[in-house]
């Protein structure tokens, strides 16, 4: 199948010089890939040259004649940035255009400007960011992650939903597990919001674990895990702040003197491996769910290899229909609160 990938080539803090790279090794890799540079065509053409690349009919360039910076307001960039690479390569796959878009630039402007253009599915309230965490088991797929503070009992059942099938796209598992993120296990436990949305849950068609704790999230205890975009933030700063600790302790450790220094060159092979399996850049890729289009954020500091893994994501996540995905399933469950709801009313008026 066919997909065709629009780059937000001038996105993040290194731009042409690692979106046009990696852009170019996916298409080495996928021969069922197109890909649409987007952004200042002068900028593009002259990365191309240096990569000793040209365009082709796979791969083409859309000019646009504006930038959105890192540190710019997402109003700002909504309201004076209108030919913006970023934008300019969301409004490809509003048009068909485009499968899919890939982007590393500012998050807010780029969640601003996504839900503006595609607008939200159908039974969404609200999009997510979706992102993922090694586990003991492999991947864990946390949402939201940064994008809504304050949710509704619904709006999480709505992002289990999100969640549940971007893992069954991505992952290929057919009935993922699905966890809600509280402070136990019991179902007591937890503010108001939470609990409402453990009976949603319980209720519902997905595959629910139940009450997750924040350590489930790296013993791999459910597929998804499913929180507010404050809690899951917090979870991602500090799960990032202890991972950078972590590795700055084993070098201080490894260079305290000769005899550590020589067993750090013993340890070597072991510690090599143990850097590849946590490495963040194989984890590279948040997914914006709940839109009427594809949308993947890039890290802004990612490297070819990390922005690599984002347009791969991108790339499942249109071959095997996210979206479509989402809507069956969000019909299902709309069908399913309405029974609840009508079977809790005429219980109500036979009492």
């Amino acid at each position: 199948m066919d997909i065709t990938v629009a780059i937000d080539a001038m996105g993040g803090d290194h731009g042409p010089h690692v979106t046009i790279p990696a852009a170019l090794k996916a298409l080495e890799s996928d021969d069922q890939l197109n890909i649409v540079l987007v952004g200042l065509s002068d900028a593009i053409e002259a990365e191309l040259k240096a990569q000793k690349a040209s365009t082709s009919p796979r791969l083409r360039i859309h000019h646009a004649s504006e930038v959105v910076t890192m540190d710019e307001s997402p109003q700002g960039a909504l309201k004076n940035k209108k030919d913006s690479s970023m934008r300019v390569a969301i409004n490809l796959v509003k048009s068909g255009e485009a499968n899919a878009c890939v982007s590393a630039g500012n998050t807010g402007a780029l969640m601003a400007t996504a839900r503006f253009v595609l607008k939200t599915l159908p039974g969404i309230d609200r999009p997510a960011i979706a992102g993922v965490f090694p586990s003991q088991k492999g991947k864990t797929y946390i949402l939201d992650l940064g994008a809504n503070a304050d949710c509704t009992a619904e709006q999480l059942l709505q992002f289990a939903v999100m969640g549940s099938m971007l893992v069954s796209c991505v992952e290929h598992k057919e009935n993922p597990t699905v966890g809600l993120l509280n402070i136990g296990a019991e179902d007591i436990k937890g503010n108001d919001v939470v609990k409402q949305a453990g009976e949603l849950l319980r209720a519902s068609h997905l595959n629910f674990y139940g009450n997750v704790e924040g350590n489930d999230i790296f013993k791999g205890t459910t597929d998804v895990v499913v929180c507010d975009g404050f809690v899951g933030n917090v979870a991602l700063k500090t799960s990032e702040g202890l991972a950078q600790m972590m590795g700055r302790f084993l070098s201080q450790e490894f260079k305290r003197n000769w005899l550590t220094k020589l067993m750090g060159l013993a340890c070597m092979p072991v510690l090599k491996a143990f850097k590849k399996r946590l490495d963040p850049r194989r984890y590279n890729g948040a997914s914006l769910l709940g839109l009427r289009g594809i949308v993947v954020k890039s890290h802004g500091g990612a490297d070819s290899f990390s922005y690599l893994h984002a347009i791969h994501t991108a790339i499942e996540e249109s071959r095997n229909g996210v979206l479509r995905r989402i809507t069956e399933q969000l019909e299902i469950e709309h069908i399913q609160s309405h029974q609840l709801v009508t079977n809790s009313v005429a219980n109500m008026e036979n009492e």
